[in-house]
Formats: structure tokens, sequence, C-alpha cells
């Protein structure tokens, strides 16, 4: 099987009817793209698996992430010029443990700073609602609008 024919075809297998040998490489592949283990030696070592069998599989193997759950809300904010304001805002944001993906700020005039973030909520312990309330309450936040969700 070679690693550079663009045109293979993939199959979604159980991975209870896999060799040992393609479920360990996939494992040590895991542990290396987590950042659990520095090297394809530990990787191995870890899993029990020669490094000539992680070889011969590495490049026909990979893992299946189920459709992804997320969803991005993306804000817009109207803050007051002062110090701490978006500091604030985003210490808020990660006491509801959602995910700052992007902030886009533009330059202050007239003592006030449009502000967009985009978040994703899929780890959120509570309601965009009452994200959107908590940011409200913060002082300096004039004005909180969602513009776009997906």
């Amino acid at each position: 099987m070679s690693g550079h024919n663009r045109n293979r075809d993939f199959l979604i297998v159980s991975k209870d009817i896999l060799p040992e040998a393609i479920l360990k490489t996939a494992q040590a592949k895991e542990l290396l793209a987590k950042g659990d283990v520095n090297t394809i030696n530990e990787a191995v070592e870890k899993v029990q698996l020669s490094r000539s069998a992680y070889y011969k599989y590495k490049d026909g193997v990979f893992p299946f992430y189920k459709a992804s759950k997320e969803k991005i809300i993306t804000f817009s904010l109207i803050l007051e010029n002062r110090a701490g304001t978006l500091s604030n805002v985003l210490n808020k944001i990660a006491q509801f443990q959602a995910n700052v993906l992007t902030i886009n700020q533009g330059i202050p005039l007239q003592g006030i700073a449009n502000v967009n973030i985009s978040i994703e909520n899929t780890d959120m312990i509570d309601t965009p609602e009452n994200l959107i309330a908590a940011l409200g309450e913060i002082k300096g936040v004039r004005k909180i609008d969602i513009i776009g969700q997906n």
C-alpha cells in the first residue's frame, strides 16, 4: 500500500475485527497526536507494538471522528474603551466553559470599541441566552447581539 497513492479506497470497519497490529498502530498515532508521547519509539513501546508494524500500517490507519456536534456562535459587542472590559468579557465566557475561537476588535473611537467574538459552545455549561445576559451585566458592555450561528 503506497503512501503516495491519492486514489485509495476506504472502508469503515469495526475495531473488534481488526488485527491487533492495526489497532495498536491507531493507538500509537493517537498518543503522538495528543502529545502524550514525544517520539514514535515511545508510542510503540507504550502500546507494545513493533516499529516495523507501525511503519507498515501508519499511512493506512486513521481515526474516525463521529459527526461533530459543535456549534459556533458569533457575538457583536459594543464596549466602552476602559481597561479590563474585554478581559472581563473573556473571563465570563471562560466561566461558561465556552471556547473562544476568534476575537476581532476595532480601534476605539469616541470611547467605544466594536468587538466580534466567535465561540464554540460544545462544552458550555449554560445556554447562550444566559451567557448573553451575563455579558450584558459587565460594566462597560453597552450592547451585545448574536450576529451568527452554525
